[in-house]
């Protein structure tokens, strides 16, 4: 994810003297590179927060439990990509389209919501605003890159295994994911839903501020690279109209309409890898649900999902005069 922040900082001019990069003592020294210019990684200790007005974190729940009070103590901002603090009652999660307002009710860390919850909801909300959303069922189409860079070798290595006749074996999915599909993202729960899954509604509740939204999730781990997408069949309050549908779709920031099914025009990963609006289709009446609708989302979980997203909020932060933690 860092490659990508840095991405972002340049490419939508967000203001900044100057940009460190922080991680383990394993990392420290490293040299990072993006059009000419360089970094070198930097030791994340407490003290390094004295002289910083927003850090993102993007490295795990532990690191950020641990040193993001650390930060807000020292009055930095914190916008924090893991799940550590997302249903905190204290931190906002937010997702500028949909609740930008929240950033002013920080305390010093907002969090940033669960990538395959981001994407969902650049077709859910526009939706939800139209005709109030009630309940969804959700299959997500999850790609590598959302485990890590080890999840794209993984991936590279097994489908040249497999066109060589060779072995294929798995070391960081339980299964191959070569021409597989895994039912299974993140560790499971006691109710037989994984976290990934119970992710997509209780962070869906907080984001949009509507507690009695229910959804059922299947999280599945495809073989793409980059790119996560989701079926959602919601049912609504109110009657709905697809026409409707369909220019709520368009109108919204953070989603492009690709609804032309009969002429093959329907969001793809391949499509949507790299690219900061998520692609919204296949928008069709549901078949069981009376006031639902079906459709096909896709974005990228690696800008959208993550990085793009923090540096919205960081924008959002910046434009209220509420960057520095007092």
């Amino acid at each position: 994810m860092g490659q990508e922040l840095i991405h972002f900082i340049h490419t939508r001019n967000f203001p900044f003297a100057r940009i460190r990069l922080f991680a383990s003592a394993r990392s420290a020294g490293k040299e990072i590179e993006y059009k000419g210019k360089s970094w070198k990684v930097e030791e994340a200790k407490p003290e390094i927060f004295d002289e910083l007005d927003i850090a993102i974190f993007s490295a795990g729940a532990n690191t950020s439990k641990k040193l993001a009070p650390e930060a807000v103590d020292r009055g930095c901002l914190v916008i924090d990509n893991s799940s550590a603090f997302r249903m905190d009652p204290n931190v906002p999660l937010v997702v500028p389209e949909i609740n930008a307002q929240a950033v002013n009710q920080h305390k010093g860390i907002i969090a940033n919501p669960n990538c395959t919850t981001a994407v969902a909801l650049m077709g859910l909300y526009p939706l939800h605003c139209e005709f109030g959303l009630k309940q969804f069922f959700a299959a997500t189409y999850q790609a590598v890159s959302g485990t890590g860079a080890a999840a794209i070798y993984e991936l590279e290595e097994q489908v040249k295994a497999w066109v060589s006749g060779n072995n294929i074996s798995p070391k960081i999915y339980p299964h191959p994911i070569a021409f597989n599909l895994l039912p299974h993202v993140d560790s499971f729960l006691d109710n037989g839903y994984t976290k990934e899954e119970m992710k997509m509604q209780n962070e869906s509740q907080k984001i949009m501020d509507v507690a009695e939204i229910r959804a059922s999730t299947t999280c599945v781990r495809v073989p793409v690279f980059r790119a996560h997408s989701v079926v959602i069949n919601a049912e609504f309050k109110n009657p709905v109209d697809l026409d409707v549908a369909r220019q709520a779709i368009s109108d919204f920031p953070g989603s492009e309409l690709v609804d032309n099914p009969e002429n093959g025009l329907y969001p793809m990963p391949i499509d949507f890898a790299e690219k900061e609006k998520c692609g919204v289709g296949r928008i069709r009446r549901d078949m069981v649900f009376e006031n639902g609708i079906t459709f096909w989302v896709v974005g990228d979980q690696l800008w959208k999902g993550a990085a793009l997203n923090a540096i919205q909020i960081a924008e959002c932060v910046h434009q209220n005069g509420q960057l520095k933690v007092m």
